[in-house]
């Protein structure tokens, strides 16, 4: 009887504390859920609940394969957009409760909405589905995708004819591509390498693989010292021009309220990143050092004028001095737009 006893009392405290347990874990999702949406910013601080404080000896927080029992959302450890992170509470009696969550970093300024004019219009053949655009002087280099018919090719602005192009290879689709001294580097989308041209002659020199965490070529550009690329996802990848299978580091990009990722076709400029959104009628501009979007163009009027299917779509920056070009997939214009800052 007495043993009976002792096992009902056992079982009582038992569920006693799985139940406890559950609350300590309900609690937190509640928690976590209504700050998902909301987000947070460098520098704030996780103001976790009092169920889960009082209970925990210790708390601490894993994402990939880093762990903090800082609670404070520091740059060296969270990205900017959604981090996928695992709360790790060490209770006072020893045991240890997991919850996975999501915390969602956001850009502490709202994105500022850049006015511009339409200041010129130029043709664009329409047969070339953009994927890298890039101006110097007065001729255009262009990287036109398509498996079956990409290309890079350049040709004289105001003109379509080209003055020279180098076929890819069958397999190949082409992305973007950007001038780099007296070369011209081009992405491919799936077939995990790019290529590198004589930027006179477009002629093929070298191809180079893609680091490891580098998932699919969509844009490219060159800030000066470093490739930057992105691969569809929120992030933007630094590479080495010298050796661009090499990473030097990567950051991500978000606004005040979201993240963005589907980033496409890049272009540098006086110290910010121009990225069009895969789909969308905007082009972001981007603080390289953080990540975070300061600025926002809106060319929906332009591209309802050229948009007639799902794929003709807003793809193409570049600058011509302090001027705007903008073009796109398979359309019949470039637009030069004066900002307006």
């Amino acid at each position: 009887m007495k043993k009976n006893i002792i096992a009902g009392f056992a079982a009582i405290l038992l569920l006693a504390s799985c139940n406890k347990d559950e609350k300590i874990l309900s609690t937190l999702s509640d928690y976590n859920n209504s700050m998902e949406a909301k987000g947070y910013h460098f520098g704030d601080k996780l103001t976790l609940p009092k169920e889960v404080t009082d209970n925990a000896e210790s708390i601490t927080v894993s994402f990939g394969d880093k762990e903090t029992s800082d609670l404070t959302i520091d740059p060296k450890f969270f990205t900017l957009g959604d981090n996928a992170v695992t709360f790790n509470i060490k209770k006072k009696g020893g045991e240890t409760l997991n919850q996975d969550a999501t915390i969602n970093v956001f850009a502490k300024s709202p994105e500022k909405n850049i006015a511009y004019q339409i200041v010129a219009e130029y043709p664009h053949d329409p047969k070339n589905f953009v994927q890298g655009f890039q101006i110097e002087g007065n001729t255009i280099y262009e990287s036109d995708g398509q498996n079956g018919s990409s290309q890079i090719l350049k040709y004289t602005l105001g003109t379509t004819t080209p003055l020279a192009s180098t076929k890819q290879a069958q397999e190949d689709f082409s992305e973007g591509s950007t001038i780099v001294g007296d070369k011209v580097y081009q992405l491919t989308w799936q077939s995990k390498k790019g290529y590198i041209y004589d930027k006179s002659s477009l002629k093929l020199l070298k191809e180079f693989a893609y680091p490891n965490v580098f998932g699919e070529g969509w844009g490219l550009t060159y800030d000066g010292k470093n490739l930057i690329a992105s691969d569809g996802s929120k992030l933007l990848y630094f590479l080495d021009p010298n050796d661009p299978s090499k990473l030097i580091k990567y950051i991500a990009v978000a606004g005040s309220s979201q993240a963005y990722d589907q980033l496409n076709e890049l272009e540098y400029h006086n110290g910010f990143i121009y990225a069009n959104v895969w789909q969308k009628p905007i082009i972001l501009k981007i603080n390289p050092e953080n990540g975070e979007v300061v600025g926002k163009f809106d060319f929906t009027d332009i591209a309802k004028q050229n948009t007639k299917g799902s794929d003709d779509v807003l793809n193409g920056i570049t600058f011509k001095g302090d001027n705007m070009l903008v073009t796109g997939k398979n359309w019949s214009k470039i637009y030069e737009v004066a900002i307006k800052e």
